[in-house]
Parts: C-alpha cells; structure tokens; sequence
C-alpha cells in the first residue's frame, strides 16, 4: 500500500517534470534555480489537498516506529540519536509540499536501517529531522510526506 502511494506521487511528478523547458548542460546557476522553483510549484499545485499521513498512514507509521524500536537498542539507539540530533535541522518546515532548505543539514539513513524500512524509488528518500522522518523528494526537494515521533 505504502509502495503504491510513492509510485503514484512519482507518476504525477515525473509526468510534471517531463512538461517543464529541458535544462542545458550550460545552463547558469539562475536558470537552475528557475527550474527547481518552476518544479516545486507545479508539483505543489498538483498535489493541493495533500496532508501528512496520506502516504505514512497510521499502519505504515506505527510499522516503521516499531522498525525503529526493534533495530536501535542501548549503544546504538545512542548512537543514532546523538547523530541526527547534532544535525543542523532547526527551522526544517514539517510540512507536506514544502522544500527541505537546501541550507540545512541532511542526516542520512543508517544502511542496516534502509533495509528494513519500505524501499523507496530512487528519487526518494527518508530524511530525520528532529525525532521526526520525512520522505523528501530527491529531485525538487519537497517534503512529499512526514511523520511525527518516528524515534524512540
């Protein structure tokens, strides 16, 4: 179901994607800039209405904190927490179809982690910020969707 839903946001985004002015390979900083914000917004205005949970459902929310619970325990739950609060993530906006500030700090999932978590596509990816997880789109780096004391 989880899956589903991601696949879904990645049809409607690639299908925006593919509609925006191609980029040259000497294209300026500006035009770069352009682009992304050009890609933001009409992924936003094609996503109006969305709100957190509809891809981290309450089944694949309480799936990933038990996930969390089971695999970071003593040192390493330490450890895991020590990393991602240390991160630069203060004034990350919890929002659904806001961009993670380029500025901000990314914690990277832990590999062993990845594994037990629902794959994501490729351009996609799990952001913590704070004890919250994100999934954040790779290309146009908007939060598709977030969820709420993910860490023990």
């Amino acid at each position: 179901m989880f899956e589903s839903r991601v696949k879904e946001y990645l049809k409607v985004r690639n299908q925006i994607r593919d509609r925006l002015p191609k980029l040259s390979k000497d294209s300026t900083p500006e035009q770069l800039h352009a682009h992304l914000v050009a890609f933001q917004e009409a992924a936003r205005s094609a996503r109006v209405g969305t709100k957190r949970g509809d891809l981290f459902t309450e089944e694949v929310a309480d799936y990933i904190r038990r996930t969390l619970r089971t695999e970071f325990k003593g040192k390493d739950r330490k450890d895991l927490r020590e990393t991602i609060f240390e991160a630069e993530t203060k004034g990350v906006p919890l929002r659904v179809n806001y961009p993670y500030p380029e500025a901000k700090e990314l914690t990277e999932m832990p590999p062993t982690l990845l594994l037990k978590l629902p794959q994501l596509p490729k351009e996609v990816k799990y952001r913590f910020v704070g004890r919250n997880m994100l999934l954040v789109d790779r290309e146009n780096n908007l939060i598709i969707d977030y969820m709420v004391d993910a860490l023990p």
